[in-house]
């Protein structure tokens, strides 16, 4: 059995009431620092103990960061919504000359860029007709206009695009972007590893292979990307965990995922299921992914989508990270998320602190900027 040697720190010591008995042998592993199994995944999912869960979530988190949770001032850069893809959970994308669709120009595109941020996290659609040398450009132009923040760009998919359309491949995109000013890549565009459900729902976008390949691909050349999962639409449990079973399996190759984002489904205008998924799943999630992800240090609970209430709930089920101030999101609100826009920094810093955690200003790889005590 797979010992937890990259993170563990010292051994805390708790009490925790667990009603469950199907959890006994959960928090039994957890506190010797053995590796969660799938059957162990979907009992966490299946029990109906959520302070037990939240507890043993918190204790794994604790024994990694101790009470600091993490933000960043960032600010979410969207510069296209025209995609070629026409995936059936996604509220974002248009096709060319429909109502709604746009496409920044340099100069819209720069005024994202301030001094005031750390990161800018660029996500976008598939144009159809953008030359990957369009990508750099912009790229290189953040980057000239503030050499100091650090660029967070491109999901998997989008790099894949790039091979398929400009025949471009990934070791060569990415060391291109790299050197035009590019430092992390996000986590986006993994949706669910499932074949069933790539299958329903995104048939055109890579799969759950190119995906882990592409982010190996940019581990190995020295560039961190997060990871994520969109979960509490048509998937079931056993999906959810093989979905982290591979994350886990990724990490423990290439060590290269700085953090893990849950990311919940928004019910928008494509309705795969009648409403939300429900806050008591929300901080499941947040907490199974803490004691499956056993290799990686941070886990963040996404305010944009869970709402800033659940999302501040959840930083004591095993979150670490509430991500950063996003500002001009797009792609959440475009599935009519009912979270501000923007939250300003003394908001983020209450909420942790809300919490009863330590807010912690950090920058896009986690390099610690002001511990708020």
């Amino acid at each position: 059995m797979a010992s937890l040697h990259k993170l563990a720190q010292p051994n805390l010591s708790i009490e925790i009431n667990i009603t469950d008995k199907n959890l006994f042998a959960v928090w039994d592993k957890v506190q010797n620092h053995e590796r969660l199994t799938m059957s162990d995944g979907i009992k966490l999912f299946e029990s109906d103990d959520l302070s037990a869960i939240g507890r043993i979530a918190d204790f794994a988190k604790k024994r990694v960061t101790g009470d600091k949770v993490y933000f960043v001032l960032n600010r979410q850069l969207n510069p296209t919504n025209i995609c070629v893809l026409s995936c059936k959970f996604c509220d974002f994308a248009k096709k060319p000359g429909e109502e709604g669709a746009y496409a920044m120009n340099m100069e819209e595109i720069l005024d994202h860029v301030d001094d005031e941020i750390h990161e800018i996290h660029i996500v976008g659609g598939h144009h159809p007709k953008w030359p990957f040398e369009y990508y750099v450009e912009m790229v290189r132009e953040i980057h000239k206009k503030n050499p100091s923040v650090q660029i967070k760009g491109f999901t998997a998919s989008e790099i894949d695009y790039f091979q398929r359309r400009w025949k471009v491949p990934p070791e060569e995109s990415l060391a291109i972007l790299k050197e035009a000013g590019l430092q992390s890549m996000p986590g986006g565009g993994a949706e669910v590893f499932s074949s069933r459900v790539h299958k329903m729902l995104l048939p055109g976008k890579a799969n759950a292979d190119r995906w882990a390949d592409i982010h190996k691909i940019a581990h190995n050349m020295g560039i961190p990307t997060n990871c994520t999962l969109l979960y509490g639409h048509v998937e079931n449990y056993e999906e959810r965990i093989d979905h982290l079973i591979r994350l886990r399996e990724i990490q423990d190759e290439t060590g290269g995922f700085l953090a893990f984002i849950p990311l919940e489904y928004q019910i928008g205008m494509t309705k795969l299921r009648p409403r939300h998924t429900p806050p008591m799943d929300d901080l499941k999630m947040i907490s199974v992914a803490r004691l499956m992800l056993d290799n990686i240090k941070y886990v963040k609970a996404y305010w944009v989508m869970l709402g800033e209430a659940t999302a501040s709930i959840g930083l004591n089920f095993g979150a670490n990270d509430l991500d950063g101030t996003i500002g001009k999101e797009r792609i959440a609100h475009a599935a009519l998320a009912e979270s501000p826009a923007g939250v300003a920094k003394a908001k983020m810093v209450a909420s942790i602190k809300e919490a009863r955690r330590i807010p912690v200003e950090r920058d896009a790889l986690y390099n610690e900027i002001k511990v708020y005590e």
